[in-house]
């Protein structure tokens, strides 16, 4: 479980075919091997320490679906360690465990404020509404407005400048988890119909009984 607050900008420094390893330093205290990371809000488990550097297993399903098959050397993530029980909760609640991605369609200013237009599959609008939550990229971001296929988020200067979003431009792919309370409602609602629609059959006669079928 993580927050959404980015801790720390890494870099990579190493691409394998099942593994990634990243330079940092803050993330890397108190962190040992089999800790999680969230890497652009995804949570990988960490198999290598060094003084400086982190190594993590990286799966096909995990590339297929993020951001992180794009990674070249030296391209800068953003780091952030697991919650800690009792922590500060600055963000809101992020698995880790990233829905799909979407594409940067536009970026603008307004004031000191960064206002960036992202795109998203149709199934995952259904989870998004006005001034709820959404992680890009593992930073945790409040819905400004949205239409049918894409969303904005406002960028305060202080998200700017601690997390890669600063170097988003139209075209960029993100990673993006809707949030997970929103995944719950819809589940409680589908299976209240579901419940609903047995009730319904078996009250007039369609299911159950001796002489149903």
């Amino acid at each position: 479980m993580f927050t959404g607050i980015i801790e720390e900008i890494g870099t990579v420094r190493e691409i394998g075919r099942d593994l990634l390893a990243f330079d940092a330093q803050d993330v890397l205290e108190g962190t040992k091997v089999g800790d999680s990371i969230a890497v652009n809000g995804v949570c990988l488990t960490v198999v290598c320490l060094e003084s400086h550097r982190f190594t993590v297993n990286v799966m096909p399903e995990t590339l297929r679906r993020t951001n992180l098959a794009r990674l070249h050397y030296g391209d800068q993530v953003n780091l952030e360690r697991a919650l800690v029980p009792g922590g500060r909760l600055g963000g809101h609640f992020v698995l880790g465990h990233v829905d799909d991605t979407g594409e940067v369609m536009n970026v603008t200013s307004e004031e000191s404020a960064r206002i960036m237009r992202i795109s998203a599959p149709a199934r995952l609008m259904a989870y998004i509404v006005g001034k709820g939550f959404i992680a890009v990229d593992g930073v945790s971001l409040t819905i400004a407005d949205l239409d049918d296929f894409s969303f904005v988020v406002s960028l305060v200067g202080y998200t700017v400048g601690h997390t890669t979003l600063q170097e988003k431009g139209p075209g960029d792919v993100v990673n993006v988890e809707v949030d997970i309370l929103a995944k719950y409602v819809e589940n409680l609602k589908e299976r209240g119909r579901q419940s609903l629609d047995a009730r319904f059959l078996e009250e007039y006669g369609f299911v159950g009984g001796a002489d149903a079928g």
